[in-house]
């Protein structure tokens, strides 16, 4: 971090960096976003157990509940996975998954609790599985305001832009490679064998 952020409060602090991490990813998150991702920054960063809970078990967990507390198992199911794929990616790799592991299950998670209530109120989990992409890249531009922070691999990257359109993971790929990924590569048995 190229400053030291003084704000008066953690929620003010976290919404600055919040604001700069948008500002470098090149991305507007609405308010409702904007400040969910913010209390949700504030509510997790202090659970360190949140390391070493399994986000498909926890994902079945949730779904086997009823009332509010399925909506707030999936709610906290679909907030870890947003956490760990945009401020610790790394922690997929170390669990031998894929980051999309994650963007799938926290998506699912939100549009589930979407899905059981119809009503006004829960419009905003609907609109969390559609942006999670968006959230997801603010987060892993957070990362990068802190140049100490280990980038995504090389492949991680490509995996990551590959199946969710990250521009984030493009990024941080371009920085690595002076190659054009493509998403749709040739299929081995399309090209005609050579004659000898």
């Amino acid at each position: 971090m190229s400053h030291i952020v003084t704000e008066p409060t953690a929620t003010a602090q976290w919404q600055h960096l919040v604001h700069e991490a948008e500002e470098l990813a090149n991305l507007t998150l609405n308010e409702t976003l904007e400040s969910y991702l913010v209390f949700t920054l504030m509510r997790f960063t202090q659970r360190p157990q949140l390391l070493h809970s399994i986000m498909a078990l926890e994902f079945l967990n949730g779904l086997n509940e009823q009332g509010l507390r399925r909506h707030d198992n999936l709610r906290d199911v679909g907030d870890q996975c947003l956490l760990f794929a945009g401020l610790f990616p790394h922690n997929a790799r170390r669990r031998l998954v894929r980051i999309g592991y994650f963007v799938n299950i926290g998506r699912s998670a939100y549009q589930q609790i979407h899905d059981d209530q119809q009503h006004a109120a829960f419009k905003l989990y609907g609109q969390l599985a559609s942006d999670f992409i968006a959230m997801m890249d603010v987060l892993l531009a957070m990362r990068r305001i802190n140049p100490s922070n280990q980038d995504l691999a090389p492949l991680e990257a490509f995996e990551l832009w590959e199946t969710t359109g990250s521009q984030q993971a493009r990024i941080s790929l371009a920085q690595r490679t002076q190659a054009t990924p493509i998403t749709n590569p040739l299929d081995l048995n399309d090209i005609p064998a050579s004659r000898h």
